[in-house]
Formats: C-alpha cells, sequence, structure tokens
C-alpha cells in the first residue's frame, strides 16, 4: 500500500505518550464538496502545551481541517474530541466558547476601523452597558507591547504596511482567553525581529499550557518552533513525528515526494547584453531623508538580478519606482538604449516593465472576478478590434495559452481567481504581466505564503522566462531562494547598495554582513534568510 493509506507515525507506537497529552483529537474526518474529497478520514492529535505543526502543500486540506476545528464548516464524517469528550463545533462562536482561537491565514480585519477596535471586534470590553474604550486601549496597548511593536493604537488598520497588520490580527486572537489557538501563516508577512518577538510570545503561551496549531511554508521556522509534526497530502494523512526526530528534508519529501535539491529548477544559458541600466535612482520619504538612496545598476538579458536586505531596506520601493508606482522618484532608465521617459504605470507597461507585487491579495488581484478577466485586466488593448470591441476568440486563446503554459490548476478559466490556491493565484498574476508582451520582469516575494510544491513551480518558470531572454528583477527574503535562483545578487540597507556579489562568490554570511551595513546590530549568517518586508 502506498504511504497515502499507510500513514507514517512512530507515535501511534508509543499510545501513553500520545495519549496522555493530548487536548484535541481529530478522529476520521472526511469533508467532502461538490466533486471533491477535501479530507479523506484524517486523525490529527493536538498536544497541551505544544505547538503542533500542520503541513502540506496547498489543497492538501490543512485549511478545511483548521476551518473545521474553528468552526467555519462542518465535518461530513468523523468527531473531535476535547479532553476525551466529543464537541460540536457549530460555529466560531461555538470554539471560542470552547476556547478554540484561529489567526486566519488571509488577515480578517476592517481597514477603515483603528487599531484597538480591531483587536476587540466582536470581544468588546463592556462597562455599565456600552463598551470601555478606556480599558481596551490599556489592554490593546499591553498586546502591542507584549509583540514588542510599536503602532499607534488610533491608526486605521488600513494605512498600516501588512508586516504590522499582521501584528494586529496576532494581538487580536491574543485578547481571548483561549486554550488552543490556530496560528495559519501568522509570519508571512513579517520582519526577522517580528518574527522573534512573536516566537517569544508563543513560548509564553506554552508555558501557561495553551496548545499552538502552527501553519506556515516557512518550513525551516518550523523546525525551530514546532513539538509535533503532521504531514498532510491531498486530504490524506502521510504522517505524524516528532520535531526533534525529522529534519527539513524529511518533510518536503513527506508533502510533496521530491527531496531538498529538486526544488531549486534553474536552466543554465548564456546571457545576452546590458538590455536595463538603472543610474542614480532616488526616492524621497516624506518626513526627509531617502528611502532610496541613488541606486545604480545594470541588468544583462536573460540574468535573474536578485535583491536581498533587511526590513526597510528599500528593495520594494526600487521596484516600486521603477514600475511607475512612486511619480516623486528621480533617476534615469534606460532599456536596450533608449531612455524611459515616461513615468506612470502605464507608459512603464508600454514600455516593458512589468510588476508582479508582494501583497498579491491587495495588489496583484480582483478578488472579485475570474481567472480570465485577472489575466487579460493589463492587456486588453491588445484585444481590440477595429471597431474598438473586445475580440473574445482571441481573449479565450490567449487566456488558455497562458493556462497551459504556466500549469495553472484550474477547473474553469471562468472561477473565481480566489477560489484557487495561492500558487496558482501567483501564476494568474504572472500570466496578467506577461500578456503586456513585457521586457523586464520584476518579482517582489513571489513566494510568499505559498507551498514548497508551488514555490517550485514559480523557480521553474522564472528560469525558463530568464532562458527565453526576460530580464528578471527578483526580491527574496528567503537567502536559499536568493542565493539558489540569483545569477547576481545585490544586497541593500537603508535604501542603498551595500554589496554585490556573482553567484559563485555568494555566501549566507557575506549576504547577512551587507545587509546590516548601517545598522547598530549585527549578526552572524544563521539567520536562514527570515528578514522580511521592505
Amino acid at each position: 500500500m502506498s504511504d497515502q493509506t499507510q500513514p507514517e507515525n512512530k507515535l501511534a507506537q508509543a499510545p501513553d505518550l500520545l495519549d496522555s497529552d493530548v487536548i484535541l483529537r481529530v478522529e476520521n474526518v472526511t469533508k467532502i464538496f461538490p466533486g471533491t474529497v477535501a479530507l479523506d478520514h484524517v486523525n490529527f492529535n493536538v498536544h497541551q502545551g505544544k505547538v503542533n505543526v500542520l503541513v502540506g502543500e496547498n489543497g492538501a486540506g490543512k485549511s478545511t481541517l483548521m476551518k473545521i476545528i474553528a468552526g467555519v464548516e462542518q465535518p461530513t464524517h468523523g468527531r473531535l474530541l476535547l479532553n476525551g469528550k466529543e464537541i460540536r463545533i457549530r460555529s466560531p462562536l461555538d470554539a471560542r466558547d470552547q476556547g478554540i482561537g484561529i489567526i486566519f491565514q488571509e488577515l480578517n480585519l476592517f481597514p477603515n476601523l483603528n487599531v484597538t477596535d480591531n483587536i476587540f471586534m466582536a470581544t468588546e470590553v463592556m462597562k455599565y452597558g456600552t463598551i470601555d474604550q478606556k480599558r481596551q486601549k490599556q489592554v490593546a496597548l499591553g498586546l502591542i507591547q507584549r509583540l514588542e511593536q510599536n503602532i499607534n493604537l488610533d491608526a486605521k488598520v488600513g494605512d498600516l504596511r501588512i508586516g504590522q497588520q499582521q501584528i494586529v490580527e496576532i494581538a487580536k486572537a491574543l485578547a481571548e482567553d483561549v486554550r488552543i489557538l490556530i496560528m495559519d501563516e501568522p509570519t508571512s508577512a513579517l520582519s526577522a525581529a517580528e518574527v522573534d518577538a512573536l516566537f517569544r510570545v508563543i513560548g509564553e503561551l506554552k508555558a501557561h499550557g495553551v496548545s499552538i496549531i502552527y501553519i506556515s511554508h516557512r518550513l525551516e521556522e518550523l523546525l525551530q518552533i514546532g513539538d509535533y509534526v503532521t504531514v498532510l497530502r491531498d486530504g490524506r494523512l502521510i504522517a505524524e513525528e516528532l520535531i526533534s526526530d525529522i529534519d527539513l528534508s524529511w518533510i518536503i519529501e513527506k508533502m510533496v515526494g521530491k527531496n531538498l535539491e529538486s526544488l531549486f529548477v534553474r536552466k543554465e544559458h548564456p546571457f545576452g547584453e546590458v538590455m536595463l541600466r538603472i543610474d542614480d535612482m532616488t526616492l524621497p520619504g516624506l518626513s526627509g531623508g531617502l528611502i532610496v538612496n541613488h541606486v545604480s545598476f545594470e541588468l544583462h538579458q536573460g540574468e535573474i538580478l536578485g535583491f536581498y536586505g533587511l526590513m526597510g531596506a528599500g528593495r520594494s520601493d526600487l521596484l516600486d519606482c521603477l514600475a511607475g508606482n512612486r511619480a516623486e522618484a528621480v533617476g534615469h532608465i534606460w532599456l536596450n538604449g533608449r531612455e524611459i521617459k515616461q513615468k506612470s504605470v502605464s507608459g512603464r507597461i508600454n514600455s516593458g516593465f512589468i510588476l508582479v507585487p508582494e501583497d498579491r491579495r491587495r495588489d496583484g488581484i480582483v478578488p472579485t472576478l475570474s481567472v480570465s478577466e485577472n489575466i487579460l485586466l493589463a492587456s486588453l488593448r491588445h484585444y481590440l478590434n477595429s471597431l474598438g470591441f473586445l475580440t473574445r476568440k482571441k481573449e479565450k486563446g490567449a487566456v488558455e495559452n497562458m493556462i497551459r503554459e504556466l500549469s495553472i490548476r484550474v477547473a474553469s478559466p471562468q472561477q473565481l481567481v480566489t477560489s484557487l490556491s495561492g500558487g496558482n493565484q501567483q501564476k494568474v498574476i504572472v500570466a496578467k504581466g506577461l500578456l503586456t508582451t513585457p521586457k523586464i520582469l520584476m518579482l517582489d516575494e513571489p513566494t510568499r505564503g505559498i507551498d514548497v510544491g508551488s514555490k517550485s513551480e514559480i523557480f521553474e518558470i522564472m528560469s525558463k522566462l530568464a532562458a527565453e531572454g526576460y530580464g528578471i528583477l527578483f526580491v527574496s527574503s528567503e537567502l536559499k531562494e536568493i542565493m539558489a535562483m540569483s545569477d547576481r545578487i545585490i544586497v541593500m540597507s537603508k535604501g542603498s547598495i551595500t554589496g554585490e556579489f556573482t553567484r559563485e562568490e555568494a555566501t549566507e554570511e557575506k549576504l547577512v554582513m551587507a545587509s546590516f551595513v548601517g545598522h547598530k546590530t549585527t549578526t552572524g549568517g544563521n539567520l536562514n534568510g527570515r528578514k522580511k518586508h521592505d
């Protein structure tokens, strides 16, 4: 039999160990959606006061399992046992009553409300029949300080950067008195310092007996923070193990059936002439200083040029300048020997630049539109006939070609784009960009929040496009990614270039040291790429 029907579970051979501290047990849970078996007789154990890691590719069933535990979905078959007693969780309110809280991967915040109001949404502190605003603000301040952040409690959440919004989402969960806390990709948008602070909070929660269910595509941090690991694949339980008994290669092989080395796909090819030259690109800050500080570099045809740095280094801001998102930016851009004068986004697209943004949900897709509509969004002018009407046949052919070329897994081009996995949504954004016939493809954290298998597919697409002659600018906070996929690496710190390395010259130590130039605190090269975000 395959490992899908006989899950590897050494813990099952020691039932006394397994049973002694299990606070929540999912038994033989099946969830059937129309045409899809999302979960197939899955067992899952949550150990008290431990970090219970759940891993699997997008579509493996992780989110469905978490929604069942959180009361968002109901199982088709199976049951949940809390402290040995069967429970039925019919809604998120039921889950909260049972002491179960969840931090969703897609932020569940109100952008038009301030930080304090978001933290206490639906759990308001009442006094004499009205909301005790003073007490709420005191508690909110304590939670934000506990996470070692300095966020204005009166600021609208929509005005915060995505990492700060993630902190608010975490604080919101901590405000509830939970016994079991589900964390779905809590660090995907956090800087290294924010991740460290969160890990310290997790340590405190464990010390107080709180059980953590932890989901992340940053596999290395799972080894750092986890106690137990459960692997799902295609809706089935594949393995359950003690973290101390496994390594990164074990996790990847159980998830996708591939080893670690096979994830980074590169097609070696010769480079062409210099196609892009940036001279003295500068972006002033609103309160003085320079966000991008007189940056100059060149990019060859067919080259993948990686950008690495700490939070606030200016990498994403630099790509925004090139994409036309920062009208206040100054500097010179030459593409194939011709200076680019257009400063608008549409002008830069027409000139041959396209940006795949860091925050795909906010800036990359229109969630209310279909896959087809999203793919065509930036290139509709290419499908107009002589009368100015859209040519549906031509549109359909272009979409189908992109879906085939990028292996986008979709039942129909007409289905809602948000029904796709994160990795397939990212491919839709790449497809949208490619239909504009760009020369320069800018990828800002293209693997953020997607599973390891989808990462491999994105890398394969990058390598293929480079071999076809595209110039690629690639921002990543993951050291292993930036070193494996880049032909050359530029390191930025505080808006300036502080290091440049060929693929052969680059080491983790060199990149980390260069990224700390201009910072008061220095560290060694063992941070494993947990540097996030501009």
